[in-house]
């Protein structure tokens, strides 16, 4: 049986696939519709975010049987494509959870301590002791929204710092750390917002005018989650009112960026949507997708 990798995994993963006797071909960066062409001669294709497995290619992966996904989200997997063609899709649910939760407890300690802005001043040849008096995360209350591995990683490493957790998630009875409450709450309560979610009809903007304007003024909000469920026109007047104090982006609406008027503002920080992007999440991500795959073709 043949698998094709169309986007990088860990050499791990790779190794393990091959020992099984699987004939592995890496082809990243492959142009979509050379991956159409390409793909009726595969039994598994492996993917990490880049790689869109769209209708087209599963119906043109007349072997295809699998479908891997290093990694959480499935946005860029058209599961209703597969599920019509019996092909099973698996993923790496838990593989970089801390690896994201870590990513957004930096994210709110860089903008408590304005640490990107400081280092640019230091660059520019400036010494503005001063200019960035920062915050405690200490006592303050993160508004979690959603509170699956990922989100419940982070609370975790709130309350260890001190802070108080409120959660609305309303798929779970009971959470790890933090208190449940509804959505209304969390906004009215929240000093930090960090999103949880995938991009679903309900998630979509779940963050808006409306719903900024019910946050206390001078809140953070952060997003490692989903391009699209902040509403960025929204954060943008919010963050040019005052009202919300800064934001902190690994995700957005469109990607790559391209002329994103939220970077012109000061208290806007954020990552290129590296949230997963960590030697150590990678490497379980790799062998866990590849443990999932071996699995799904071979019965062990």
């Amino acid at each position: 049986m043949k698998v094709i990798i169309s986007d990088p995994i860990a050499p791990e993963g790779v190794k393990m696939l091959k020992d099984a006797g699987l004939e592995v071909d890496e082809r990243p960066g492959l142009p979509p519709e050379e991956l159409v062409k390409a793909i009726a001669a595969y039994d598994a294709i492996i993917v990490r975010s880049a790689t869109k497995v769209t209708a087209d290619v599963i119906n043109a992966g007349t072997s295809l049987k699998v479908i891997g996904r290093a990694g959480v989200g499935l946005d860029n997997v058209d599961r209703k494509a597969a599920e019509a063609r019996s092909i099973k899709v698996v993923n790496t649910p838990a593989a970089t959870s801390v690896t994201v939760a870590e990513l957004a407890l930096g994210l709110m300690l860089s903008v408590a301590r304005s640490i990107p802005q400081a280092t640019q001043s230091l660059r520019d040849g400036k010494w503005e002791k001063k200019a960035f008096k920062g915050t405690e995360l200490y006592g303050k209350t993160l508004g979690l929204i959603g509170s699956g591995r990922i989100g419940t990683e982070l609370a975790k490493r709130c309350v260890a710092m001190g802070m108080s957790v409120v959660v609305f998630d309303p798929f779970i009875k009971e959470c790890v750390a933090g208190k449940l409450c509804e959505f209304p709450e969390l906004l009215k309560q929240a000093d930090y917002v960090s999103l949880h979610v995938p991009k679903t009809d309900k998630t979509a903007h779940i963050i808006n005018k409306d719903s900024l304007a019910q946050m206390k003024k001078g809140v953070v909000i952060i997003n490692c989650a989903r391009g699209g469920v902040v509403d960025e026109a929204a954060l943008y007047d919010a963050l040019v009112s005052g009202h919300v104090k800064a934001a902190a982006l690994d995700v957005y609406e469109s990607e790559p960026l391209k002329d994103f008027r939220l970077y012109s503002l000061p208290n806007v920080i954020g990552t290129p949507h590296i949230g997963a992007q960590t030697k150590e999440g990678q490497e379980r991500a790799g062998i866990g997708i590849a443990e999932e795959v071996r699995k799904a073709l071979l019965g062990r």
